[in-house]
């Protein structure tokens, strides 16, 4: 049949070719862009999933960038810190120097105080001026705030780290559970044949923290001169002494001047004593490290005590918000994924379980480094760093008053000059040496957090990356090989529909031979 009011050949064609004309677009779409997924209709759900991917190779390309900066901020925080660790290392030695004053002048104790004095403010002007684009880092505009601190049973309080919750701030209660505790012997005054007295020669050798000595006693020697004499051996060997109660008769209280597992005392007997005269010399302990308390009468008769010639001391026990914390003498410290912090306690408050918990907040501060492709919590590290200026550093208690690195300069109380008019160049010492702890410690806190977050976050982001962007360019990018072929195929049927095409358009002019 012959019909011309519809040319289906020529339709088909047109309808083919109009295929093969887009399939040759798209074709070539691809292979010009590079990519497979060009707009929503390419692959619907590879679009969606590849975005999502894009989105998260941007997010993590950005965590390396952030570890590389926060890298960057420590090392510039690391230099003044060395500066500062080689300056008081040089205070350290001047203190040294100027203890050996039996072979030092006044003026030579003056000269090392004003380099001690220059010293001291070099490290205050450091504090102030080390700085990162703009941002101070160790003046402490990037340590934590607290409020609410009582003093009267925290001394000091430092902030690691915190994790704020809903921009709240952070409550910590502490609560002692066991007292800290002091190594302590203790001797029966009453003793025969005299009370009071020592039966017979007794050479004693008493020894603590800080190191040992001999002291020698004859027969009917009073105990408070035993007393006398350990009291002034005290610094050459850490071990202090009292009467009990005040009265020769009670006996002698030995301690250890300072708390803690790292504190004892030992009061051996050196000559050997005959059976008789044993029972004239023998010191006794509480157990589980106990400690008398001054106040409280005591009582020989206590089947507690024991006989020994050595005693150690006790770590406070306290928990930091339910969770049990790190003692160490009358510090503590708790380092968890929610708050680092250590605290140095009232030795009033250390010491005595059945106060009151004590609390303080934490109100803000800190410095966030964003780690993670995601922002929440999980990603984030908020880590503090304390002024290291002078008034900040070396915090350590010097005849019940807490002292800093800026009492070590003239006329603050601690100076070379006012040490040597005490014979006591302790406090000075303790102070330089909690200093260069202090700032050691820091060092080596940020140096733990570059090492073993930093570093290992980087290389963990960086294969992130790589996975991320394989898997992202096997769903959106092109194939190139199986491109061009499918361009050939589409230019192929391209040509032919279009020959096609006029051979349909032909066939309806083949009428015309049948009008002859």
């Amino acid at each position: 049949m012959a019909r011309i009011n519809s040319n289906i050949p020529s339709l088909i064609a047109q309808s083919r070719l109009e295929r093969n004309n887009a399939d040759l677009s798209v074709r070539l779409e691809r292979l010009s862009t590079g990519l497979r997924i060009n707009r929503g209709k390419d692959d619907p759900a590879g679009l969606i999933i590849s975005e999502r991917l894009r989105s998260d190779i941007e997010g993590v390309g950005q965590g390396i960038k952030n570890a590389e900066r926060a890298s960057s901020v420590l090392a510039t925080t690391e230099a003044p810190l060395t500066e500062i660790n080689d300056l008081l290392n040089t205070i350290n030695a001047l203190v040294v120097e100027a203890a050996n004053s039996g072979a030092n002048s006044e003026e030579e104790r003056r000269a090392n105080q004003l380099q001690i004095d220059s010293a001291v403010e070099s490290i205050t002007r450091i504090a102030n001026t080390a700085s990162f684009g703009g941002m101070k880092l160790l003046d402490g505009s990037r340590d934590y705030t607290l409020s609410g601190m009582d003093t009267a049973a925290i001394g000091r309080a430092k902030v690691t780290s915190a994790l704020f919750t809903d921009n709240q701030p952070i409550g910590v209660e502490v609560d002692v559970l066991a007292s800290a505790q002091r190594g302590a012997l203790y001797l029966n005054g009453d003793i025969a044949p005299v009370p009071g007295q020592i039966a017979s020669t007794v050479t004693l050798e008493v020894r603590g923290p800080n190191g040992v000595t001999t002291l020698r006693f004859a027969s009917g020697t009073s105990l408070q001169r035993i007393v006398d004499a350990v009291q002034n051996a005290s610094p050459i060997t850490g071990v202090r002494a009292e009467l009990i109660n005040g009265n020769v008769n009670s006996g002698i209280a030995f301690r250890s001047e300072g708390y803690g597992t790292n504190s004892f005392v030992s009061i051996q007997r050196l000559d050997v004593p005959t059976p008789s005269e044993l029972g004239g010399w023998q010191t006794y302990s509480f157990p589980d490290d106990a400690e008398y308390a001054p106040q409280d009468p005591f009582d020989w008769n206590d089947p507690s005590l024991s006989r020994t010639s050595r005693d150690k001391g006790r770590d406070v026990v306290a928990l930091v918000n339910g969770n049990l914390a790190n003692g160490r003498g009358l510090e503590i410290s708790v380092n968890s994924a929610t708050l680092g912090v250590e605290i140095l306690l009232d030795e009033l408050f250390a010491t005595d379980p059945t106060s009151d918990p004590s609390e303080f907040q934490i109100t803000g501060g800190g410095s966030i480094f964003q780690l993670g492709p995601k922002i929440n919590a999980s990603q984030q590290i908020n880590v503090g760093v304390p002024s290291v200026a002078a008034s900040s550093l070396g915090g350590s208690f010097v005849n019940g008053k807490l002292a800093f690195l800026s009492s070590i300069t003239t006329g603050s109380g601690n100076s070379i000059p006012e040490s040597f008019q005490r014979n006591d160049f302790s406090a000075i010492s303790e102070i330089v040496q909690k200093s260069i702890d202090e700032i050691s410690i820091l060092r080596g806190r940020l140096g733990a957090f570059e090492r073993n977050t930093l570093e290992t976050n980087k290389r963990s982001l960086q294969a992130a990356f790589e996975n991320l962007s394989a898997s992202s360019s096997q769903i959106r990018d092109a194939d190139f090989a199986f491109e061009t072929s499918a361009l050939t195929r589409s230019q192929i049927l391209s040509s032919s529909g279009t020959t096609i095409l006029g051979l349909a358009n032909q066939q309806s002019q083949q009428v015309l031979q049948l009008l002859g």
